[in-house]
């Protein structure tokens, strides 16, 4: 056998323990305790690869830190809270473990934090007394300030009005309003965000109302989804809409006039007791804002689009939709495809395409947001905290992905689509990444 041979029989058959694994030194250990919370921070050498688990009778929480070590000055281990002391001591393995002795059954949750801040990597766990965790969750939120923002949802067409239909009889109102609700679903379970549905049946709803809708729900964005539809059967591709220059010009001479009738409101400003040059600025501010921050989120949701299918044209069209004519409401209209269009059509008609369009249409919402928030919301907040980096955080024993949603304040499909999770399923040891803005 050759040198090299005999290497690689050797790598085969040594133990894991035994190979090129980094030692993990344990520096310090701080502890925390308030109410019913213990805090435990371990300042290690690198980033602790680690697995935990409690045991009763008496109750102790367990921790192995694979190829870890105890610093050599590092002699005392403190106490307080629910720890009563803390043990190590080496395993076969090479692992090293971490024993707390307990006054009592806890709730562990454990994560990583990368060096930040003049501190190097940590290993936190947080111990909470059982039956005390929806307090605990109770007091972040309290310590959370902000509002959600708000996303109108508007399905085209409806009841008399069915919209454009496929050579396959599929209407144009079905599918608006089967892909609205998927989009309305998601934005509530996004963190910081609410959804609003302008219409929830298959009824119809006035242009004007639809717009009026959004404004009384004070929306930050209304988004109008509808299905295109031309003679020719193969066009195809979807497209995003914004108010042309026109469109807005037209909506400020009504608004100017309805000014006279004391029936204006734009931004929650009354124009009824303005002067006609003030009320004239006022709204010309308005709409200038409103259609700048509609022409970025089309942008973001256009280039969502056209990763999940075809677009017509890849950049935002300007077009004069009554829909999209608030004054003082972002708003965009998407065609999602051609409903005239025989593939298209069929395409519309399948559920996991139009939850395609749903997620492309949440990123775009979600990316534009996220970078953009309305000042006085919690996302907002969160930014100036600087509630930004992700956690990596380990499976615990009867942990569940709604449970950490809840706990870090995140949706779950953002914690599955952080981790490419294609189910619920989470194993004891793993280790999820909680996307950024959650809370800790």
């Amino acid at each position: 056998m050759s040198f090299i041979g005999r290497l690689t029989l050797i790598a085969l058959v040594m133990p894991a323990y035994l190979l090129a694994e980094p030692r993990t030194t344990i520096n310090n250990v701080r502890l925390w305790a308030e109410d019913e919370r213990t805090r435990v921070v371990l300042d290690v050498s690198s980033a602790a690869r680690h697995s935990m688990f409690t045991l009763q009778g008496p109750d102790r929480l367990v921790v192995d830190v694979v190829s870890g070590e105890i610093a050599n000055d590092l002699k005392s281990l403190p106490k307080g809270g629910v720890v009563k002391s803390i043990r190590t001591g080496r395993r076969p393995d090479g692992r090293l473990r971490v024993v707390f002795d307990l006054d009592g059954a806890v709730r562990p949750r454990s994560f990583t934090v990368a060096p930040s801040d003049g501190y190097g990597d940590r290993l936190v766990i947080d111990l909470h007394s059982q039956g005390t965790q929806r307090e605990a969750i109770r007091k972040a939120e309290e310590y959370l300030s902000g509002r959600d923002i708000v996303v109108a949802v508007d399905a085209g067409h409806g009841g008399r009005d069915p919209g454009a239909v496929g050579r396959a009889r599929t209407k144009e109102k079905d599918v608006a309003l089967l892909v609205s609700k998927k989009l309305a679903k998601r934005i509530n379970e996004e963190y910081g965000m609410k959804a609003v549905l302008v219409r929830s049946g298959d009824y119809y709803v006035d242009h004007r109302e639809r717009m009026e809708i959004a404004r009384k729900a004070k929306a930050d964005l209304f988004i109008s989804i509808h299905a295109d539809a031309v003679e020719d059967r193969r066009a195809k591709g979807a497209s995003v809409y914004v108010l042309s220059l026109k469109g807005t010009s037209d909506e400020a001479a009504r608004q100017l006039a309805e000014r006279e009738n004391g029936t204006s409101v734009v931004g929650g400003v009354s124009l009824s007791d303005k002067d006609p040059v003030l009320a004239s600025v006022l709204l010309d501010l308005s709409q200038n804002a409103s259609l700048s921050a509609s022409l970025e989120v089309a942008k973001e949701v256009i280039t969502e689009m056209a990763r999940v299918g075809k677009v017509r044209r890849r950049t935002v069209q300007q077009a004069g939709f009554l829909v999209l004519k608030s004054p003082d409401v972002p708003s965009v209209l998407v065609e999602m495809a051609y409903i005239s269009n025989p593939d298209e059509e069929k395409l519309l008609r399948s559920s996991s395409h139009q939850n395609k369009i749903a997620d492309a249409m949440l990123k775009g919402i979600r990316s534009y947001f996220y970078v953009n928030p309305p000042a006085d919301t919690l996302i907002a907040a969160n930014r100036k905290r600087g509630i930004a980096d992700p956690i990596n955080y380990v499976i615990a024993r009867g942990d569940t992905l709604s449970e950490i949603a809840e706990r870090y304040n995140v949706s779950i499909s953002r914690i599955k689509a952080a981790n490419r999770l294609s189910g619920d399923t989470v194993m004891i040891g793993q280790t999820l990444q909680i996307p950024a803005y959650a809370g800790t």
